[in-house]
Formats: C-alpha cells, structure tokens, sequence
C-alpha cells in the first residue's frame, strides 16, 4: 500500500456564509450538537496545542468540559507539560475533527485558569476513580513503570476513601477565542473554510478563506 495514494472525496455538505451564523460561537455549538446527536466517536474531543519556552510546538488531545461566550473550558494537571507551557505562554489553539461529517473547527486564543470554585464543582462531578486518578498521576512525569500508579492509586485510595479533595496541582482552564474556523469538505478539495475575527467592538469579522 502506498500511503500517498489514500484519498478521499468530500461530498456530505457545504458551508455557505448565508447558512452560517454570524457569531462563531452559535455556529460551534450547532456543529458540536449535530455531532453528538450523529454519535460520531468522541464529538467532545479536541487537539491542544501549546508552545513552550524553547518555542517548540506541542499538541495533546482533551475533552471540552464547558463553554459559552467566555470561552472553552477543559481540565488537566497543571503541573503537566501543557500546564508548564500555558503558564510560560497563555495563547493556544485547540481544533476538533469530525471526521464521520468531514469537518474541522479551529479555535485561537489567550488561556486562564478557571476559578477554583468551577474547579471544585466539576471535580466533585467526576467517578471516583478518576478523583483518585488526580492525585495519581505525576502527569508528564518519568516514571519507573505502571506499578508507580496502581500503587499512588491505592495509597490515595485508603487515604481519602469517598472524598478526596481536589489536588491543588488540577483545575480547569479556559480559551478565550479571538480566532475561530469552520472548514467543511467539498468535493474536488475546493472546501469551505469561513474565518471569524474579533473585533475591538466585539463583534466578529466572517470573512471565507480559500482551503
């Protein structure tokens, strides 16, 4: 098989300025809902992608956990090479596929850390085991072998039974977008790609970019 032949023709939909919606933040949630109700494989699912201080990109995938007209909103380990970089450079990029419906959503901005109360509160809505997966994990950390988790699992675990608290080293972050793009393939590669840019009155600029 040669890698370079593999090629597919997008031919599901199209994305006109007319039927899009003038505020990007409209036009995500009715693609992110379109996508959940056609039970794509984790419609919640975004690359991130941050920059670190020796300026070399670096991407990881996440799951959205919230947004609004304040921006996405995701959870981590702060400490974690993503954390380390935010706290270095606070702009990002996240971009979600949806590949069963042949579109892409990029979204640009500046990143911060959500309150600690949000923080708390979604905490406190996760399974047990993940709680207890937070404090677990060193994440980004060099570690001997698996049994370093299984063994911080078991030693959190019976230290704080039902109710551990969340470590102080996890919490959420939120992208404000300044940037986003909707790409939508077409037959022929003449995709659709609509850009919206904000602007100082908080308005937002749509304006179509060749793909």
């Amino acid at each position: 098989m040669n890698i370079a032949d593999l090629r597919k023709s997008y031919e599901k939909a199209e994305l006109s300025e007319s039927a899009s919606h003038a505020d990007p933040l409209q036009q995500f949630d009715q693609w992110l809902t379109e996508a959940i109700h056609s039970e794509v494989p984790e419609p919640n699912a975004m690359t991130l992608a941050t920059v670190g201080s020796d300026l070399r990109p670096s991407t990881r995938v996440v799951l959205i956990k919230g947004y609004d007209a304040q921006g996405i909103v995701w959870y981590t380990n702060y400490a974690s090479r993503k954390g380390q970089e935010l706290a270095g450079n606070p702009f990002a990029a996240l971009q979600f596929h949806w590949v069963e419906l042949e579109r892409v959503v990029r979204i640009e901005g500046v990143v911060e850390k959500v309150s600690a109360e949000e923080s708390d509160e979604y905490f406190r809505s996760r399974p047990l085991d993940s709680r207890i997966g937070a404090w677990a994990s060193p994440q980004s950390e060099v570690i001997e072998s698996r049994t370093v988790l299984v063994a911080n699992a078991a030693r959190y675990g019976a230290q704080f039974l039902l109710n551990p608290p969340r470590p102080p080293h996890w919490g959420g972050y939120r992208l404000k977008p300044d940037n986003w793009q909707f790409w939508q393939g077409r037959k022929s590669r003449l995709h659709d790609r609509l850009r919206y840019t904000a602007q100082p009155d908080g308005s937002w600029l749509r304006e179509r970019l060749a793909p």
